[in-house]
């Protein structure tokens, strides 16, 4: 797009005073992002704008709205004190929790003439994400940071959130999309996968446990952020407490154990994603430790006695899922996932499978350090 055109879908929004400025923003590989400066009686306030990609979100306006629930109802809650932790005492609500800005006709979506759909973020100034777990007490304040997360929207009661990306984390649509895969062998790659195959197909039922949970209701639904990776958390510069929680497109129905589980299985990892070195994959119990027990710090109080006991078993079977999709992927031809390698899904998919094994070697292990924090 020309830069007066995206200057005037930023116009559309009501922000005030003077634009300066504006460039791309941000590595994500979804959404397209802008950087926005605006001068405001003297004083520079700077925005995030981001064309939401339709292909992923099919319904923009649900993403939205999904969004606007969430945030409205933790900013409430903070409001309150209720959701306040010491860390966060003095820090102001507009930097703990992301505030969408409407458009001048009070929606807050803008569709550009294009039919492109686009959000505005006051953007949270004085903060960082991380991209390496650096150490047991950055995990810690990690953990805490979920935790908070969850309990501030425990107790929500507004509108239904919408599904907005049906079965994210369901492993029986997961595993029925393998299959298929494996059927249609479109790529001519089924031979190079017979080991992988074999291990997923080993461990398919243990990991149904929380699809089935939630199915049965022996899990209860709550609202789950589902990509509580490192870099989606925001850390006070001056402080080094998390803050806010940041990129809520995913934000849905489901258990808990969702963002329980990606926090470890992402966390956790002493390797890359893609790390074709597996003697360099395993779970550090360390960091694993310090994540549950901060996690259990700020969580432990609304947690059912079931979903403590699936604290570990969460992070296996978040592991589990991301190896059958990044596995389904590689025997499709590399349809959905970007890639810079030919085998670079078949990484992904060797990747977590490690990452669980190594899980298993020392589960006992584990398992003591979530009653432990407990």
């Amino acid at each position: 797009m020309e830069n007066n055109e995206v200057a005037a879908i930023f116009k559309q929004f009501a922000l005030y005073g003077d634009l300066q400025s504006f460039k791309a923003f941000g590595g994500g590989h979804i959404n397209s992002t802008y950087l926005s400066v605006w001068n405001q009686a003297g004083v520079q306030v700077r925005y995030t704008h981001q064309r939401i990609n339709k292909a992923v979100f099919t319904q923009p306006e649900q993403v939205v709205a999904n969004i606007r629930q969430v945030t409205e109802h933790i900013a409430a809650k903070l409001g309150t004190n209720a959701g306040n932790t010491p860390a966060e005492t003095g820090i102001p609500i507009s930097r703990r929790v992301l505030q969408l800005i409407p458009t001048r006709s009070g929606q807050f979506f803008y569709i550009d003439p294009a039919g492109e759909y686009w959000r505005t973020y006051l953007f949270i100034e004085q903060a960082s994400t991380f991209e390496v777990m650096e150490s047991p007490e950055l995990a810690h304040k990690v953990g805490v940071a979920v935790g908070t997360f969850q309990h501030q929207l425990a107790d929500y009661a507004g509108a239904p959130l919408y599904e907005t990306i049906p079965d994210f984390h369901n492993m029986h649509s997961r595993y029925a999309q393998l299959d298929a895969a494996v059927a249609l062998d479109a790529a001519g790659r089924l031979p190079s996968v017979r080991t992988e195959l074999a291990f997923l197909e080993e461990n398919r039922a243990r990991g149904m446990i929380l699809s089935d949970g939630l199915a049965d209701g022996s899990l209860k639904r709550g609202i789950t952020h589902n990509d509580t990776k490192l870099n989606n958390i925001l850390f006070d510069d001056a402080t080094g407490e998390a803050i806010c929680l940041i990129d809520l497109d995913t934000v849905m129905p489901g258990t808990i154990l969702f963002d329980t589980g990606d926090l470890i299985r992402t966390a956790s990892n002493t390797a890359c994603e893609d790390e074709q070195n597996l003697s360099l994959v395993r779970c550090n119990r360390e960091i694993f430790a310090a994540l549950t027990g901060g996690y259990l710090r700020a969580a432990g109080g609304f947690l059912t006695a079931y979903e403590k006991s699936l604290i570990a078993e969460s992070g296996r079977v978040l592991t589990q899922i991301m190896a059958v999709r990044f596995l389904t992927d590689y025997l499709n031809g590399d349809v959905y996932y970007k890639i810079s390698r030919p085998t670079h899904n078949l990484d992904r998919a060797r990747t977590q499978i490690a990452l669980m094994q190594s899980m298993d070697s020392q589960w006992e292990q584990l398992l003591r350090c979530v009653e432990q924090a407990m």
